[in-house]
């Protein structure tokens, strides 16, 4: 099983930038799809972004397109949000969410299809 770990987090003003990342220890990362969620206080969990781990394509959620990157780098075990342009709606904890070989119906913005979450980090964007 994969144990995600991210980091990254902080305050930030809004335009700024925070690249988060997320480490997963275990042999097989290149065989897992890999998430982001965020949850903001009062909130439902958000989709920001994810990519799959057969050959990287990537999907964002509305709210971050043009503004969210995400990346992985499986030599490492990792995974990245690099988040630009940063708003103070923007503020949540965001967590890191692992699929082996998913989701099963390709349904990457359903938290539901993620089986192992991170403990999150907090990003803090202020006005």
């Amino acid at each position: 099983q994969v144990q995600p770990v991210e980091s990254g987090g902080g305050l930030v003003q809004a335009g700024g930038s925070l690249r988060l990342s997320c480490a997963a220890s275990v042999s097989t990362f290149n065989r897992y799809a890999m998430g982001w969620f965020r949850q903001a206080p009062g909130k439902e969990r958000e989709f920001v972004a994810a990519i799959s781990w057969s050959d990287g394509t990537t999907y964002y959620g509305d709210s971050v397109k043009g503004r969210f990157t995400i990346s992985r780098d499986n030599a490492k075990n990792a995974v990245y949000l690099q988040m630009n342009n940063l708003k103070p709606e923007d503020t949540a904890v965001y967590s890191c969410a692992a699929e082996l070989y998913g989701p099963a119906n390709s349904d990457y913005e359903d938290e539901e299809q993620y089986d192992f979450w991170g403990q999150g980090t907090q990003v803090t964007v202020s006005s």
